[in-house]
């Protein structure tokens, strides 16, 4: 199971104003890669800049989201889906950048990392900063980077509330631990774990 966390930054009210993107992949519930992109806007025009701090001036140079789209969409192949916390925002910015760059989207399915953080994990109010505090999650709200890792280790933490309950569930009788000594394994440190 893999999928790609997705957040985006945008200069204005228009979806297609993307200024920055970041990606984080997992696979099997790890995270495994990470991706950011300062992106030139079609205009330079700039409302949000008091919001994530991103500037006309800190993309002038950057190239379009046309320019880099192969470099996106190799990053996301082989996900079984995209994730974003208020995923109609980000699906809707990715949408409108591929649409004014004539760009076939592929058709990846998005998951909302703040329905699960509402319906899975119990969490109320679901808003990044809210959810993060909760699940002691560090967060620098709107920098892409920090809400795209945010985004993918909330739906790590779901993951990991419904495989506990199923797991539960799967097994209404008391399961015997064999011994270490007994296999013949060995637990090796591993980074990460």
């Amino acid at each position: 199971m893999s999928f790609v966390a997705i957040d985006f930054e945008t200069a204005d009210r228009s979806f297609d104003s993307a200024c920055a993107m970041a990606l984080v992949k997992v696979e099997n519930w790890q995270i495994t890669e990470r991706g950011y992109w300062l992106i030139r806007p079609p205009r330079e025009r700039f409302r949000f800049t008091h919001i994530h701090g991103i500037s006309w001036k800190n993309v002038a140079d950057q190239p379009t989201f046309s320019e880099l789209w192969p470099s996106i969409r190799d990053f996301m192949s082989g996900a079984s889906f995209l994730a974003a916390h208020n995923a109609d925002f980000d699906r809707s910015v990715l949408r409108a950048c591929c649409g004014v760059a004539r760009l076939s989207l592929p058709k990846w399915r998005f998951r909302c990392s703040a329905r699960l953080a509402r319906r899975v994990l119990k969490i109320y109010p679901t808003n990044l900063p809210a959810v993060c505090a909760r699940l002691g999650i560090p967060l620098k709200h709107h920098d892409a980077r920090s809400d795209a890792e945010a985004c993918a280790r909330i739906m790590i933490a779901a993951h990991g509330r419904t495989h506990r309950k199923s797991a539960v569930r799967a097994r209404p009788h008391p399961v015997a631990v064999i011994p270490e000594a007994a296999t013949g394994l060995v637990q090796r440190d591993f980074p990460g774990w």
